[in-house]
């Protein structure tokens, strides 16, 4: 029995996309917690998978260029956390602004807004850290909202550029625009009047 568990997880994880992170529960239908956290262990020893933080696991993706494992996207990282956590999140600062493109420079450190615990990760060299947020000023906005909002706020108004506002209006679906435009009306003055621009605004 104890190999049927094993093979069912593995052939979940091969199933899935290179990069993919796992946590417990994502096989709690084949058996328990305890069998699991066995099982990926070994898994683990044997190279199949990363133990990327405790309790977070990755299916590794390799570079063809490099010929070596990628190290693990930080966003994968905190949407991992905040999965196995239940909390919900947004990037804040410089993440905010290298996940929508305004910024190439990678950050060190991934600051994200939470509606659960002050926590700060590590691995290798990358450092991520929770900031405990209401969950009104979390959960009432989507996903995307919440990133632009930070993103803004992190530029500042005066860099806020006519170049800024065409990347976002690019990389931005005009679903994404019509909820912000919705979302962002309680927001800070300036910052609505920039989102109110994106796409020709009004």
């Amino acid at each position: 029995m104890m190999r049927s568990y094993a093979k069912q997880i593995r052939q979940r994880i091969n199933k899935a996309e290179d990069g993919a992170m796992f946590i417990n529960a994502d096989f709690a239908d084949i058996a328990n917690a305890e069998t699991i956290r066995r099982n990926l262990n070994r898994l683990v020893e044997a190279g199949f998978i990363n133990r990327v933080l405790k309790g977070i696991y990755e299916k590794p993706k390799f570079s063809k260029l490099l010929g070596e494992p990628i190290a693990p996207n930080p966003e994968m990282v905190a949407k991992t956390l905040a999965r196995n956590y239940h909390w919900t999140i947004a990037p804040a600062g410089d993440a905010a602004l290298n996940l929508l493109g305004l910024s190439t420079q990678v950050p060190a450190t991934w600051v994200y807004y939470s509606d659960g615990p002050y926590k700060t990760y590590q691995w290798d060299k990358t450092k991520l850290i929770f900031k405990r947020r209401t969950n009104k000023e979390i959960s009432n906005l989507s996903h995307i909202s919440v990133m632009v909002i930070q993103a803004l706020k992190a530029l500042g108004k005066e860099q806020v550029t006519p170049e800024i506002v065409s990347a976002l209006s690019a990389r931005l679906s005009a679903g994404d625009i019509a909820l912000l435009k919705k979302e962002a009306a309680t927001s800070t003055d300036w910052v609505y009047d920039v989102v109110r621009k994106l796409r020709g605004g009004d």
